[in-house]
């Protein structure tokens, strides 16, 4: 693969009386060493001085010219290989008689001029660029930019006006990258053409002693900025290639990925050691002032946070996820880097530190009643209508809903609902109100779909009713109206529905849209759960165990989470292993909901983005855009990214 290989050491001037200025005069007067092919052996002299240089310079074996020489051990790479190793490490090898003999003394030279020092001048004076290194007391860097032969000669970078305008086009970047104010940066550089690995010393230091700091982050930096210069547009082919590459693994990856997301937020989380911790980080939290975000947090605290979400990494689901994320993410990562990935543990992940803080929020909340009815959506839809439907408007229903329909037949059948909804029919007007919301096959409109289904509410279709309030009372701008909403909610649970009984309950419990009114919310709760809905069965056997919300009455909330339990609700099981001890049973579903929270962030980063650095978007307009792509006929599998990851 194409590469810009970068080292970039640095040097402390003015320690021990030591100066730059040779190594100056060396990179900008060395005579340009001509490596003539050998294929021979090495000598014995080069193997011993490799053998030493590896010794004192472990990162030697990095360096391309090492790796050539390992893989066919000739005259020709060893030379290669020991010139550029003794330049990358010249502080060091400045002080050994050893490398600097060999240096003095190395064969095949051939005059170049006399210097080729170049720089932001057009006309470098190298007495005045070694006079001003003698005297300077800070750290100098020296860079040293390596290409292949092959990729030099392709590019045109295989000679030093090529580098010097490189290098004076990005040297406020490189001045960024090492922290230095561009007015205080200096540089000089040199081109050696030479051996398989022309290549580029590059000086750097500021005008300033104090001012100056490089780390990986900027060495990765330098390295980029230049490398999307020299392989421009070999950069843009090979973009497209990497891309639909990654594009197809990513698409492997999805349904496995999306599967385990889904056991997440489903799955009830049996994790004794976790919900130990939930209850020493809530006592821990008691004590903590000021704002309680893992960013202020005092580090013994940080530290049983990290311990919770490494606790959570053990479960199946979520270790699977994981191991998946990081094994898709090092394969995308080597698109575009030569650099191994590191294994990190979920704590230590920043693309997931939002676990942390969900951690946080879910200690501080941990004896607050919830309500673990996500389930309960997909159960509103497919309920049987109470009322009498015509037989046309319920098999037309049953077609705009069945996405294995073609989208040709299902826009046929959501043109005859549209008919039958103008001519009165009040099923096919709440058909058409779900099509406009849903965006399944028309294009989604909150409005219209409020219009038909107040037409539909108003002719006395329950479905329709509870369809209404829960579309009012959304956060939708457009369509919100909280008195409607109630209204609304009110007619479908007076009307025997019992979803919207259980709504009303919950409206009356948490007091979000009208008054709080435990009394009336125990009374629409207990009807719901009479009328066979296991949520209301589970929320009130959880309210009377727990005692906050409704009188603790250990009797009821036995017999309604029984009653629930049998209907197979897992959490309604679990909580009846613990109902002896309420503060225990209150860290399990603390634990459990951090668990459904978890899949929610997985699902936000669960996947590399398709275009990095590119155009990113809102929530809720990719919302809308996916539901319009919806409407035209694509599958609900198949959007692009727009700059986000899958959802």
């Amino acid at each position: 693969m194409p590469n810009l290989i970068l080292k970039s050491p640095y040097i402390q001037c003015g320690k021990n009386g030591k100066s730059i200025s040779g190594y100056m005069k060396y990179i900008a007067t060395r005579e340009r060493v001509e490596l003539l092919p050998d294929d021979s052996p090495p000598t014995q002299r080069q193997t011993e001085l490799i053998q030493k240089l590896v010794q004192d310079f472990p990162d030697s074996k990095k360096l391309a010219e090492y790796e050539d020489y390992l893989a066919q051990p000739t005259k020709y790479l060893a030379s290669a290989f020991i010139h550029t190793a003794l330049e990358c490490n010249w502080s060091d090898a400045a002080q050994s008689d050893v490398y600097m003999k060999y240096i003095a003394t190395r064969p095949h030279v051939e005059k170049m001029g006399s210097h080729g020092l170049f720089g932001d001048e057009d006309v470098v004076s190298l007495s005045k660029a070694t006079n001003e290194l003698d005297s300077y007391t800070g750290r100098v860097w020296t860079h040293i930019l390596s290409l292949k032969r092959a990729d030099a000669e392709r590019l045109g970078f295989d000679n030093a006006h090529a580098w010097r305008d490189l290098l004076r086009l990005h040297r406020n970047d490189i001045a960024a990258a090492m922290k230095i104010p561009p007015d205080h940066f200096r540089w000089y550089a040199a081109f050696h053409d030479e051996g398989d690995h022309p290549h580029v010393h590059l000086m750097a230091w500021s005008s300033d002693p104090k001012e100056g700091y490089l780390n990986q982050d900027g060495i990765c930096s330098i390295r980029s900025k230049l490398t999307n210069d020299i392989f421009q547009q070999e950069m843009y082919s090979l973009y497209e290639e990497k891309s639909t590459a990654r594009d197809e693994l990513v698409q492997e990856a999805r349904e496995t990925m999306q599967a385990l997301i889904r056991t997440m937020r489903n799955g009830v989380c049996e994790l004794p050691e976790a919900e130990t911790l939930m209850l020493r980080l809530t006592s821990e939290l008691k004590t903590v002032k000021g704002k309680k975000t893992f960013a202020y947090l005092p580090k013994e605290v940080k530290q049983t946070v990290n311990e919770i979400v490494d606790q959570m990494a053990r479960l199946r689901p979520v270790r699977e996820y994981y191991e998946r994320w990081q094994e898709l993410q090092g394969q995308v990562e080597s698109y575009y880097t030569d650099r191994e990935p590191v294994r990190k543990k979920l704590s230590e992940q920043k693309e997931f530190r939002a676990i942390k803080n969900a951690v946080i929020q879910q200690a501080l909340h941990l004896n607050q009643l919830t309500f673990e009815d996500s389930d309960m959506e997909s159960m509103e839809l497919n309920e049987e209508p109470m009322e009498d439907v015509t037989r046309m408007a319920w098999e037309l229903w049953q077609i705009v809903r069945d996405d294995s329909i073609p989208f040709e037949e299902r826009l046929k059948a959501a043109a005859e609902v549209t008919q039958l909804a103008q001519e009165g029919d009040a099923w096919a007007q709440y058909t058409l109100g779900w099509l406009y919301q849903s965006g399944n096959v028309l294009m989604p409109d909150d409005i219209k779909a409020a219009q038909y289904y107040e037409a539909a509410a108003q002719q006395g279709i329950s479905a329709a009713q509870l369809a209404a309030s829960k579309l009012y009372l959304s956060s939708d701008a457009e369509v919100r109206d909280t008195e409607r909403g109630i209204y609304w909610l009110n007619q479908a649970a007076e009307n025997g529905n019992t979803y919207a009984a259980y709504r009303l309950a919950k409206e009356y419990l948490t007091g979000k849209n009208i008054p709080q009114d435990t009394k009336r919310a125990e009374w629409w709760f207990t009807q719901s759960a009479q009328s066979g809905n296991e949520f209301a069965q589970y929320a009130l056997g959880k309210a009377y165990l727990f005692g906050k919300d409704l009188p603790r009455d250990q009797d009821r909330a036995v017999y309604w989470l029984e009653q629930a339990s049998g209907q197979g609700n897992t959490y309604a099981e679990s909580l009846l292993e613990r109902v002896h001890d309420p503060e225990q049973a209150s860290a399990f579903f603390g634990v459990c909901r951090l668990l459904h929270h978890m899949s929610r962030i997985f699902a936000d980063n669960s996947l590399p983005k398709s275009n990095p650095g590119g155009v990113k978007i809102d929530h809720k307009r990719l919302q809308k855009l996916r539901q319009k792509r919806l409407a035209m006929g694509h599958k609900p599998d198949d959007h692009p990214d727009y700059g986000m990851t899958m959802n």
